[in-house]
């Protein structure tokens, strides 16, 4: 599995480099600030009760699964398990990018485990994806998170869609949270066609193992709990919770932020800060999205434990108003709405890709 490291690394405070230029001076400053403040170490204890907190959630939804009988009340436990799959997949993420233990090879498999037998993805499948996002987040391109297929999330790429595909890009930011409830099935077969055809998988075996327990597995115990009928049901319901669950905490991250076009010259950290968005909202909304609504320091200190990240909040905001580099911060409900208009106005072809002011700024 190929970790996630898309920043410089900050775990010892340097002072700038006077080879550098003033704008790789700028990262590293900050970075100093970071580190000073005590936020780049590792928080074990955090992570061991984050872990506590996935098992015992896991142990009460199978409790509840296996002990409620044939009642429709079971669809609650299939929203419940959809929730803490996501959850799992929060703290995967983490360990993906190295957060949680001092070992490469420990955050590995973490992320191997949690990924592939609690979430049913491929942790393989996952950190390629995911690699290429940090590295280039909203990269006309490059970031595959913006790539066009079901919904058109680069102006232009419409053109050319006919029929139905057509009727439904023209309301796809009406139909896109609807649409994310199928996002689950979807994420499914990603990772069982990553394992079989995608060349060079670290520990493919063990993947494809703990992968087959999941998605084999776990729909045969809730069919042979529940039978057919209100198994269906209830596997409907699950993959719908996990989809929407899913899609709902990554959208705001960085749909309807600027767009980057390949050949735009920007250094690291305004390339993640102008393209990244922060969501405001409290403990509930840090619990809920798994500490992603930091969304800019993650970008910008990806090594940085989730739970450090509302500390460097503070940090970063100063220094980019210091710097005069534009932080977007909004309420959820509100990012929602902009993602909404957003793609409805792709899906009418109303904007133009290029059209940026930050990239004609950087050009």
């Amino acid at each position: 599995m190929t970790t996630i490291d898309a920043a410089p690394r900050t775990a010892t405070a340097r002072r700038p480099h006077p080879a550098r230029n003033k704008q790789t001076n700028d990262y590293f400053d900050l970075a100093e600030r970071a580190t000073a403040a005590g936020l780049m170490g590792r928080r074990v204890g955090w992570y061991a009760a984050r872990t506590a907190a996935l098992a015992a959630g896991l142990a009460l939804a199978f409790w509840l699964l296996l002990t409620l009988g044939d009642t429709w009340w079971q669809l609650a436990v299939a929203v419940l398990f959809g929730v803490v799959f996501t959850q799992g997949a929060f703290l995967g993420h983490d360990a993906g990018h190295l957060q949680i233990f001092r070992s490469g090879r420990r955050n590995e498999w973490a992320a191997r485990i949690i990924a592939n037998l609690v979430v049913g993805l491929s942790a393989g499948w996952w950190a390629r994806k995911h690699n290429k996002h940090h590295a280039n987040p909203n990269v006309i391109g490059k970031d595959g998170d913006i790539e066009t297929e079901v919904i058109v999330f680069v102006p232009g790429e419409e053109v050319g869609r006919t029929g139905f595909m057509r009727w439904v890009t023209r309301r796809q930011g009406w139909l896109f949270f609807p649409i994310l409830t199928l996002f689950g099935p979807v994420l499914h077969a990603n990772a069982v066609r990553t394992l079989a055809t995608t060349p060079a998988i670290k520990h493919r075996g063990a993947e494809a193992w703990l992968l087959g327990l999941r998605l084999v597995g776990f729909p045969t115990i809730v069919l042979l709990t529940l039978g057919p009928v209100l198994g269906a049901a209830f596997m409907a319901v699950q993959l719908a919770t996990f989809g929407l669950y899913m899609g709902a905490t990554f959208a705001p991250n960085h749909k309807g932020m600027p767009l980057l076009p390949k050949d735009l010259k920007i250094d690291f950290l305004r390339r993640q800060v102008l393209t990244s968005r922060n969501i405001r909202g409290g403990w509930f909304v840090d619990i809920a999205m798994g500490g992603l609504n930091y969304q800019i320091e993650h970008h910008v200190f990806p090594r940085m434990a989730s739970v450090n990240l509302r500390h460097a909040r503070p940090i970063v905001q100063a220094f980019c108003a210091e710097r005069d580099i534009p932080y977007t911060e909004t309420g959820l409900f509100e990012s929602y709405g902009i993602i909404t208009a957003y793609l409805n106005r792709v899906g009418l072809g109303y904007a133009d890709p290029m059209d940026c002011p930050i990239a004609a700024q950087y050009r």
